[in-house]
């Protein structure tokens, strides 16, 4: 069993030092969440419902809507050990740079508020990365009750990619794991580096210079299929392709020099997304997703 440390957590105050049990978890779990309280319930019984044990760190990046509370409430009643910290710095980067810096394990999972897991996507992210001897890795993406046929169909296609080019990123970041020295080697989630979105992109290629990147068959996840009311916060179709043709050594130029720029003249900051708003609010009470 988990050892809980304090539910509530300012950012100001110091971190609850507890004593480790005899096997501690090799995971942690952080959760970078800003208004998400129709969505977290699903999201956190999938976690609770893991079958490797892990230590929970929730973020909230100053909700206005009550999704601490929530948050807070379901882990007591699922069960789930956590630790609730809240960090005032607008943005999805500056949340995980929060919880990065609380870590103790030896790999994170960086997950979606909005996004379920099945029942062992942490055993199946330790597989793959030791497997593979990987410094980082990435889960494809499927809806929560998609069929054996399209687990198949989108685990294939990210394997030809991931073949293909295999030192960039394939993944966004409600399904990608690291090994926790590495990612602090790497320098991190820093919005003084990269505070634009594609935060998910920018840490895989830092990631990529330390070791090989690692994509299996066997890990998933399921993100919410809301639509967004507003413009598009992704590459434009020109970006993307010129992400997947410049070559790795002139990698750090396309982010820093062309992409960084690009964004920032489009106002796409990781703070000013969290402003996001959506159409639909999906139902995920229809259970934890089976195992592909």
């Amino acid at each position: 069993m988990l050892h809980e440390t304090n539910d509530f957590q300012n950012w100001d105050s110091p971190w609850d030092t507890v004593a480790e049990p005899a096997s501690a978890p090799r995971w942690t779990v952080l959760i970078p969440f800003f208004n998400e309280r129709a969505l977290l319930n699903g999201t956190l019984a999938s976690l609770a419902a893991q079958d490797v044990p892990f230590e929970l760190i929730l973020i909230d990046n100053a909700s206005t809507d009550g999704s601490a509370d929530i948050a807070a409430a379901t882990c007591r009643r699922l069960g789930l050990a956590f630790t609730l910290l809240t960090d005032r710095r607008p943005g999805k980067v500056n949340a995980l740079q929060t919880g990065v810096a609380r870590t103790r394990t030896r790999y994170i999972a960086t997950c979606d508020a909005d996004t379920i897991y099945p029942a062992d996507y942490l055993r199946q992210a330790a597989l793959l990365l030791e497997a593979q001897g990987a410094v980082a890795g990435g889960a494809y993406f499927a809806a929560a009750h998609a069929t054996a046929e399209d687990h198949r169909e989108a685990s294939a296609r990210m394997a030809r990619v991931a073949k293909l080019l295999p030192g960039q990123c394939h993944t966004g970041g409600a399904g990608q794991v690291f090994r926790t020295d590495a990612l602090r080697q790497a320098g991190g989630f820093d919005a003084a580096r990269w505070g634009y979105v594609l935060e998910d992109h920018e840490i895989m290629h830092r990631m990529a210079k330390l070791g090989p990147l690692a994509y299996g068959g066997r890990l998933w996840c399921a993100p919410s299929p809301r639509e967004r009311d507003r413009d598009s916060i992704r590459w434009t179709l020109v970006e993307r392709i010129l992400y997947h043709v410049t070559p790795g050594p002139a990698r750090d130029w396309f982010f820093y020099d062309f992409l960084g720029r690009r964004l920032a003249a489009r106002r796409l900051t990781s703070d000013r997304i969290r402003e996001r708003q959506f159409y639909a609010q999906p139902d995920f009470s229809g259970g934890i997703p089976r195992t592909a």
